[in-house]
């Protein structure tokens, strides 16, 4: 992307007596009710992030609560299930909450050998089930606990897996680029597909190349609308924006970037990298040690630019990440929150945003096997925290 620049638990539906009639227009209930909110950037207090929520009165529109009468009852949305791993459980629990649904009850634990256990604490025979697990830091761990889930489900009778991994970690080792070295975005799209899962969601890959590495259907989101409509929402002039380009390779995606920025300018910054994580001037979307964003950023100020913003949908935050990106070259550094945030990497300047209803969506509209939902018609992809 270019140069610009989790939660609390969400209120889970209440218990409902046993007939499923009642569960079901429950759950329709729930579902018209139950909506996150967009709230202002993050303010900070000693550090620490506070999300205030914008009055009532003040909700934009697209976030606006459908009538009742306009939701279609689903009988099947009781085959429903989305469980979580322990990777990023409050993202988890807010796409839960834009669902209108509980959690799935699943035992994941550890033994004093590092091996996973993984028992899934209610019935999911005949039911599509997502799984949601990044696999962000530490990679193997997330991977290897999101493999024995989907094994788990397998073995329970579930109807469909999704595997939703807002984080695909192993994706940048997608081609090779020197003799002798292994592909392993494959490989791991292989073994998440012989483990039994039916579909992929991931939100921006590294490349869409790697969609390609998998034998079952991927669905691949976009992070982008989420920090436009932030953006938006801060109402710079057009006159005074100017979108940069990480590289060559990125010019694409920066170009349609600044085209929904009121067709911004573009600009491109060279990079020559010497090893991995090393470079000499760039900004780039993903961000890891910060290096080549941080050079970027004042090669930026040195050419007269009064304010840098960092954008990137995947903050890995790597060490020395957080001191460069603290340093004072960024006015606002945003994120998302396809990866959770350690309290102590928290800096003034972070600005998170999230993907819940981005992803909670795109998981109704595949159980629904359509492209646009009945009875529905606003936007549900721009969530800001």
């Amino acid at each position: 992307m270019g140069s610009l620049v989790q939660t609390s638990n969400s209120p889970l539906i209440p218990r409902f007596r046993t007939s499923h009639r009642i569960l079901e227009e429950a759950r329709v209930q729930c579902r018209s009710g139950v909506r996150c909110r967009l709230v202002e950037p993050l303010k900070f207090e000693n550090g620490k992030p506070s999300t205030p929520a914008l009055p009532a009165d003040k909700d934009p529109s697209f976030l606006a609560r459908p009538q009742l009468g306009n939701i279609v009852s689903r009988k099947n949305d009781t085959r429903l299930r989305i469980f979580s791993g322990t990777a990023n459980p409050s993202l988890s629990q807010e796409i839960a909450c834009y669902m209108g649904l509980e959690l799935g009850k699943i035992n994941i634990k550890r033994f004093a050998d590092g091996e996973i256990y993984v028992q899934l604490q209610e019935s999911v025979r005949g039911c599509d089930v997502y799984l949601v697990q990044p696999t962000c830091p530490p990679a193997n761990e997330n991977l290897m606990e999101l493999l024995i889930m989907i094994d788990a489900c397998r073995r329970a009778s579930a109807k469909n897996i999704t595997a939703v991994i807002p984080y695909f970690g192993y994706a940048r080792a997608d081609r090779k680029t020197q003799g002798r070295e292994s592909i392993a975005a494959k490989l791991v799209a292989n073994l998440i597909t012989e483990a039994g899962a039916n579909r992929v969601l991931a939100c921006d890959l590294h490349s869409g190349q790697s969609m390609g590495y998998f034998d079952i259907p991927v669905d691949h989101v976009y992070g982008q609308p989420v920090v436009l409509d932030y953006l938006a929402s801060k109402r710079v002039c057009s006159d005074d924006l100017v979108v940069v380009s990480p590289d060559v390779g990125g010019v694409a995606r920066a170009r349609a970037f600044a085209k929904k920025l009121s067709d911004a300018p573009l600009a491109i910054v060279d990079k020559r990298r010497h090893g991995h994580n090393v470079a000499e001037v760039s900004l780039q979307r993903m961000l890891l040690i910060a290096g080549t964003i941080s050079k970027g950023a004042a090669l930026l100020h040195q050419e007269g630019a009064r304010e840098v913003y960092a954008c990137t949908t995947h903050a890995v935050f790597s060490p020395p990440a957080i001191e460069r990106l603290s340093s004072g070259l960024f006015q606002e550094v945003i994120i998302t929150n396809t990866i959770p945030v350690l309290e102590k990497n928290y800096f003034p300047q972070l600005t998170v945003l999230s993907v819940a209803n981005l992803l909670g969506e795109t998981i109704w509209r595949v159980h629904d096997d359509c492209s646009t939902r009945k009875g529905e018609k606003f936007n549900v992809m721009f969530l800001c925290y």
